[in-house]
């Protein structure tokens, strides 16, 4: 059991995602309370790429070294370095990189852990609440337009940091997913993309789901007829949120024995597992929500 959540905001401003998300997995903490992340959207203006790395403090003596070999490898690649820090765990940094991102990917998941990039997207997550990664990566600080979360009841993996969720469809810039429930036919799509090239870092069905869907969009496809083809192609019980630069969008198998609950007026949608999520966003006012129905599947654009 995990919980799920999703907000988007549809003005041409910025707004307090990062704090919506965390009131809002707060509400859900309880479905999973071993890790928590955010998959946080704020467009770079100036065309760079956000990408953010996970240094194990256990495993790793050196933290100091690590960060010179990845910022070697970036150069290496031809990448032009130009802001970075240390939040928690993670070494952050920017970059001007003009070559191809999914070969950057790749190269990069080979000389670190990475957990995400974008020129928009940020991936934020650790163990603990979603008190507990703020406390760490001051998530309640990031505002930007649109936002996913997950909390994650350990299940098939070890409670740790690379395991948690949002998962970044890994060599496609900008593409996140958060996901409850089970793909039964992971192994045979994940051959099916490993044979036209594609890597994967983990053995999480998430992250299959996230390459599936960006693999359809490089092709042409919109996201929403992705996600459709989606309710055909996977195989399981699940809901899941997608978001990329500036959408947003679900999917529900047609059993539906995933919950997911929505609201939506004209200055945003949230979505999430269970409606008290919801509720967080809206503090004693009463909502009118609706929960999507079987085999269903939608997506919002920010209107700028």
């Amino acid at each position: 059991m995990c919980g799920i959540a999703g907000v988007m905001y549809r003005g041409s401003e910025n707004f307090g995602t990062g704090e919506a998300l965390i009131r809002m997995l707060d509400g859900c903490q309880h479905r999973g309370p071993d890790s928590t992340g955010f998959a946080l959207y704020s467009p770079e203006p100036s065309g760079q790429l956000k990408l953010r790395f996970f240094i194990d403090p256990v495993v790793t003596v050196d933290v100091d070294g690590a960060i010179a070999s990845i910022r070697a490898r970036l150069l290496d690649l031809g990448a032009t370095i130009e802001e970075e820090a240390k939040p928690g765990d993670n070494y952050r940094v920017m970059i001007r990189y003009t070559g191809d991102v999914q070969k950057l990917s790749y190269e990069m998941e080979h000389a670190a852990k990475v957990i995400s990039i974008g020129t928009s997207l940020e991936i934020v997550k650790d163990v603990g609440t979603a008190h507990d990664v703020d406390d760490r990566y001051q998530v309640n600080q990031f505002s930007g337009t649109h936002g996913l979360g997950h909390v994650r009841l350990a299940t098939e993996s070890d409670v740790k940091p690379e395991a948690s969720h949002p998962f970044w469809a890994t060599g496609f810039a900008d593409v996140a997913i958060v996901h409850n429930g089970q793909i039964t036919n992971y192994w045979k799509m994940r051959r099916r993309l490993e044979q036209r090239g594609f890597e994967f870092t983990t053995d999480n069905d998430s992250e299959l789901i996230a390459v599936y869907l960006a693999d359809k969009m490089a092709q042409g496809i919109e996201l929403k007829e992705a996600l459709a083809s989606s309710i055909d192609d996977l195989d399981g019980t699940f809901s899941f949120l997608v978001s990329t630069e500036d959408e947003i969008g679900y999917a529900k198998d047609r059993l539906a024995a995933k919950p997911m609950i929505m609201y939506e007026d004209d200055d945003l949608v949230a979505i999430a597992s269970e409606e008290v999520s919801l509720n967080r966003l809206f503090p004693g006012r009463a909502l009118n929500t609706r929960e999507p129905a079987p085999g269903s599947f939608a997506t919002w654009s920010r209107s700028i």
